[in-house]
């Protein structure tokens, strides 16, 4: 992509000369991104190639429904934090992207986005120990939810002690800056809060499907659709 946008119109021998892939590599790929809807045009003959067109060559067609949910997210952990100085051009932004998608992403996407809470952070909690997410939880969290598969991983507790866990996500609660895996947990028949800053390791359970239930959070906990955006 970023070789048909810098030269204009490339031929497929340079393509794979400049990617290090042979011809019929080259050509599949191609055919793949014209299927994720990038207009590539070719012409024979000397002087022709491979040529994109600009207008189609918009990040929008590639973003997965959990990067526009990872997108949705951030503004809403700024915005209860009020740090969100430009709240409105966020939001327009982000209603040009969701218009952008394909009906069967928006609809897996608003089916994620349920799934979330949002509130604020008591000041007494402590947030010292905190420490960076697992980039694998956001895609793994996207395909439990959606489908209701279990879901594996391992947990460090408060002191330290690391256990496996296999349990049924049923909600995801942000309470900036802290993030939590909201779950049931059959083995103790009773709903858990896990610190998603403590889950590593995640995996699906292949056929260990769940039903949704009923999460009752506190009066100051808020719904993501209740946020404005």
């Amino acid at each position: 992509m970023r070789s048909l946008r810098r030269n204009g119109t490339s031929t497929v021998n340079d393509l794979a000369e400049q990617v290090g892939a042979s011809r019929r590599t080259v050509l599949r790929d191609i055919g793949a991104l014209r299927d994720q809807g990038f207009a590539i045009h070719s012409e024979s003959g000397r002087g022709g190639g491979l040529q994109l067109e600009p207008q189609s060559a918009q990040a929008t067609a590639r973003l997965s429904v959990a990067e526009v949910f990872a997108l949705l997210i951030s503004v809403a952990a700024m915005r209860t934090a009020h740090s969100l100085p430009f709240s409105d051009l966020a939001d327009t932004g982000l209603a040009k992207i969701e218009k952008s998608l394909p009906p069967d992403k928006v609809r897996d996407l608003r089916r994620f986005l349920d799934c979330l809470h949002v509130a604020k952070l008591s000041l007494q909690q402590d947030v010292s120990d905190m420490e960076s997410m697992d980039p694998a939880l956001l895609p793994a969290f996207e395909t439990a939810f959606l489908d209701q598969l279990r879901l594996r991983f391992q947990y460090r507790d408060a002191r330290g002690c690391e256990t496996s866990r296999e349990v049924e996500p049923q909600a995801m609660l942000i309470l900036p800056p802290l993030w939590y895996l909201v779950a049931w947990d059959p083995t103790r028949e009773d709903f858990r809060h896990f610190r998603m800053d403590r889950i590593s390791k995640p995996e699906h359970v292949e056929g260990a499907k769940f039903r949704r239930r009923h999460v009752s959070f506190d009066d100051d906990v808020c719904p993501f659709q209740d946020l404005g955006l």
